[in-house]
């Protein structure tokens, strides 16, 4: 309860620097919005995972912006998130990059480019693995059987009971 409370506080203030960030999207725990929220647009039902840094600028820059003809060169980038995206436990998002809509980025993915609509990216630097359709009847297939009703009521039992410790 204690945690929800610092995220709602945490996600007002980050609204208040300038993050768009929908209602509806779900955060886990608290990812990296860097120093420029303003750049970075999350859209309706987005889920962010754990430890997802947010990186709308190059410092790399510094290495040569004191050189002559180079003082201006400055780089920022917009991040924006479309529809209904899945970024994966400590996956970074580079400057400039559009993700979705429908689309996931798996856990520690390094995105440097545009994620194309309901594809699956992977890797460093993140490259296409897949595409949302493929995964959701692989998934389909795959999944054990449940009992809803007692998944409602106690997940954690019946987890174990699907998954049952092996000693």
């Amino acid at each position: 309860m204690i945690r929800g409370v610092l995220q709602n506080l945490w996600l007002r203030y980050l609204r208040s620097q300038g993050l768009q960030i929908a209602e509806d999207c779900r955060v886990m725990g608290f990812p990296t919005f860097g120093s420029e929220p303003f750049l970075i647009s999350i859209a309706k039902g987005v889920t962010i995972s754990l430890g997802v840094v947010f990186i709308t600028h190059d410092g790399g820059t510094f290495v040569f912006r004191d050189q002559p003809g180079f003082e201006t060169v400055i780089k920022y980038g917009r991040i924006t998130v479309r529809e209904n995206c899945f970024i994966g436990a400590r996956a970074t998002i580079l400057p400039g990059v559009e993700i979705g809509p429908n689309a996931i980025v798996a856990a520690g993915a390094v995105v440097t480019k545009d994620v194309l609509p309901g594809s699956i990216v992977a890797g460093v630097p993140a490259r296409i693995v897949g595409r949302v359709s493929e995964y959701r009847e692989s998934c389909k297939l795959r999944t054990p059987v449940y009992n809803i009703a007692a998944y409602k009521q106690n997940k954690r039992r019946e987890l174990l009971r699907v998954f049952p410790r092996p000693w």
